[in-house]
């Protein structure tokens, strides 16, 4: 343990046996020196700190200085009852501070109290109590402000961790101000008591055990009590102030006196108004110009030079910020950061504002946040920050989503109406604007806000335009996941496997396969919509067979089938029955037929005639089962079913290929139509 450590527990020690053993005079007179410099350096420290966080050792400070405090009043109470003296601190106190008079002394030991108990403390106690309750209801806000600026890519991951942790730090500091201040309020009490006891109590010892006259002893033992009170008054004085200074300091780039000068100064022409108020007091009034014209001078002439700094600080700023944007142009840094691609990027015309800006009431930044949690829990990806900015050069409501640069939708919004889709049977008295919906590419209709209730109740699903936003937005991360997944997230995902699983991660990267070849198999599953959050299970999978195949595509299949009850829990939303759209024997024979080995790897080989016809059999029936209100899925063998899903994503990659080894043995399967060909 350091030496600090040992000094701080034995300071503590010393202040309990203080309250226990008499102190000699000089003892006590050193110690009242030591309370009075503490005194002095927490008020100097809390006027010079930045912000309240930088005091947070405060609450507990507080607690031990009272603590010292108490113990001398009770050390010097001792000394004044037994020996009538209490050293020359005191004495010094009770006779030239206040004159010598016990009645004068009583008269400022009483207004020091009322000043500390019933402005500073009372004060200090309801700027904490008010601070720890607003700082806790502040808390959620703050915590969502953090998410949209990480979010919108304003703050780093770091930086985000670090404000976080601000925050908490706050919560704990205000709430342990509210209990601490509670400590100066008894501490002034405590004053008031203590000091009537030893007026009480020396005029009866005085008179009774040491034989003396009454006005002697009232004489001696109240200059005392009164000199004692002081003594302890001044610093709990002080001490309250920097109470009040800290719970009472908000966050700046300067301490006390830099603010005050630069924002109580901040309008230097409002000088001249107060010197001129201050001259014509002198002018219409019996006070006179002698003592009213030296200070409006010196006030109208400080305000002439803080205009005249203000206004050379202005230019000098300017011209400073011109030398630095020549200097940004002309460095090849700038060039550069034109090269920077973002992952996912959100742009809107001017009129599509109101979403983004939370002032006017806009929630896409939550809604973005909750975006990337769903697409966490559902895909186990961390989607990059989705850049959010506007551009003067799209429609007024239009908004474009761009991945890596490159524009995948678009779709314009209408603020003031509802999107509102069919339920299939359209109602012809539902009055708006055809549109499409952009996520799925229905039909539907801008509905203002008279004819939502009407278009509800006729069955139609209304949504407002930043759920429309939304939907879309989910649905493209959705569907692009596999383009978002690069070798650093890939990294990011295996490290975090890592501390859990560590074992599986040693054995199979970089032994066996690398980062690059890892994700390649997690592209393709994510293309194909699987979730690859239980990516322990994945890598076990990849290392149980990488040993025998490097090939991705073979290796996504061992890895599917290892997925069955995810991938049969995924698509068989009506309980234990899946209905399927079966591959026939005659599109198997001729898939399998088709098949060509080379050295580069398997590839399918169909003539053009054949895969039309594979094409016209597969939509047949999907249309077919669509029209069943079942989502069709095509079900193969497991030999196979990798070839047909390569040789359709070209045309229908919606649609879901599945292979018998990817199911579980307890669902049911019902053929609801055969894929064949002639």
């Amino acid at each position: 343990m350091a030496v600090r450590d040992y000094s701080v527990l034995i300071s503590v020690i010393l202040i309990v046996v203080m309250m226990v053993i008499p102190l000699p005079p000089l003892l006590l007179d050193f110690l009242i020196i030591i309370n009075i410099s503490l005194a002095l350096t927490v008020i100097l420290v809390a006027m010079n700190t930045k912000e309240a966080l930088q005091f947070s050792i405060f609450p507990t400070l507080l607690l031990l200085t009272t603590l010292f405090r108490l113990g001398l009043n009770v050390s010097t109470t001792r000394s004044i009852l037994t020996n009538r003296e209490a050293g020359k601190v005191i004495e010094t106190f009770g006779t030239f501070v206040v004159g010598g008079s016990a009645i004068i002394g009583f008269m400022v030991f009483l207004i020091l109290v009322i000043i500390q108990f019933i402005v500073i403390t009372k004060g200090s106690e309801r700027v904490a109590e008010v601070g720890a309750r607003f700082t806790l209801d502040a808390m959620p806000g703050k915590q969502m402000s953090i998410d949209a600026d990480l979010n919108a890519g304003m703050i780093t991951d770091k930086e985000a961790k670090e404000r976080r942790l601000k925050i908490e730090r706050e919560a704990d500091f205000y709430g342990a101000m509210d209990g601490a201040s509670k400590f100066v309020k008894g501490d002034a009490i405590a004053g008031i008591i203590i000091t009537i006891i030893n007026i009480i109590g020396g005029l009866i010892i005085g008179v009774i055990v040491h034989s003396m006259a009454f006005g002697d002893a009232a004489a001696t033992f109240t200059i005392l009590s009164i000199g004692d009170g002081l003594v302890s008054q001044i610093p709990a004085l002080l001490i309250s102030t920097a109470t009040g200074i800290i719970v009472t300091r908000a966050a700046s780039d300067g301490n006390l006196g830099t603010d005050l000068t630069r924002q109580l100064f901040a309008y230097p022409k409002l000088l001249y108004v107060v010197g001129g108020t201050i001259a014509a007091l002198g002018v219409f009034t019996p006070i006179g110009p002698v003592l009213t014209f030296p200070v409006a001078a010196f006030i109208i002439f400080g305000g002439f030079q803080m205009q005249k700094n203000l206004d050379q600080n202005m230019e000098d700023m300017e011209s400073e910020e011109e030398k630095q944007e020549l200097e940004e142009v002309r460095s090849p840094e700038s060039v550069v950061n034109l090269l920077q691609v973002d992952p996912i990027e959100f742009e809107f015309g001017y009129g599509l504002i109101p979403l983004a800006d939370t002032n006017q009431g806009g929630d896409l930044l939550d809604r973005v946040i909750m975006i990337r949690r769903q697409c966490a829990l559902e895909l186990g990806i961390i989607v990059p920050v989705i850049r959010i900015r506007d551009n003067i050069q799209l429609k007024p409501n239009e908004y474009v989503i761009k991945i890596k640069g490159n524009r995948i939708a678009s779709g314009e919004l209408l603020l003031d109406h509802f999107l509102a889709m069919s339920p299939g049977i359209e109602d012809d008295s539902i009055e708006g604007i055809e549109t499409t919906e952009p996520a799925f590419g229905l039909p539907a209709l801008w509905v203002n806000e008279d004819m939502k209730d009407v278009a509800e109740m006729s069955g139609y699903t209304v949504v407002d335009p930043p759920s429309v936003v939304s939907t879309h937005l989910t649905e493209l991360i959705r569907k692009h996941a596999h383009e978002l997944l690069g070798r650093q997230e890939v990294k990011s995902l295996v490290d975090n496997v890592r501390e859990s699983s560590p074992a599986v991660v040693e054995e199979l990267i970089p032994s066996m396969m690398s980062i690059g070849e890892v994700q390649k198999v997690l592209m393709k599953l994510l293309k194909e919509k699987v979730s690859i959050r239980n990516l322990g299970l994945i890598l076990e999978t990849i290392a149980d067979h990488a040993s025998f195949t490097k090939d991705p595509d073979v290796l996504t299949e061992y890895v599917r089938q290892a997925l069955a009850r995810q991938i049969t829990l995924q698509f068989s939303s009506q309980g234990d029955t899946l209905k399927v759209i079966t591959a026939g024997a005659s599109l198997e024979k001729r898939i399998a037929d088709a098949i060509t080995q080379t050295e580069q790897g398997n590839f399918l080989s169909l003539d053009p005639d054949t895969s039309q016809k594979v094409y016209q059999e597969v939509v047949q029936q999907m249309t077919k089962v669509q029209q069943m209100g079942v989502q069709p899925i095509l079900l193969t063998s497991p030999a196979i079913r990798m070839y047909v899903r390569q040789f359709l994503e070209r045309y229908i990659p919606d649609l879901p290929v599945l292979s018998y080894n990817e199911l579980e043995t307890d669902i049911e399967i019902q053929s609801v139509g055969v894929v064949n060909i002639s």
